[in-house]
């Protein structure tokens, strides 16, 4: 199902994931839903991919941060 807010993101989604970057992947999830029939595994992996088009996990922290390119 789409995620109507940033809340509504699955807790393993939100707690790992700055705040531009849970918008992107609720975009993208969202997009994605709609976009190939309601497929949520399939618009899960959408929006990952378009989170680590933007965004990298920082190896020594585990944090996920802007790619230097996207600063």
């Amino acid at each position: 199902m789409p995620y109507p807010t940033i809340d509504d993101l699955p807790e393993s989604v939100r707690e790992h994931l700055p705040h531009h970057a849970l918008e992107i992947y609720r975009a993208a999830y969202n997009s994605a839903w709609e976009q190939y029939d309601h497929d949520g595994e399939r618009a899960h992996r959408v929006a990952w991919a378009a989170v680590k088009h933007k965004f990298e996990k920082n190896e020594q922290t585990g944090q996920w941060e802007p790619k230097a390119d996207e600063a």
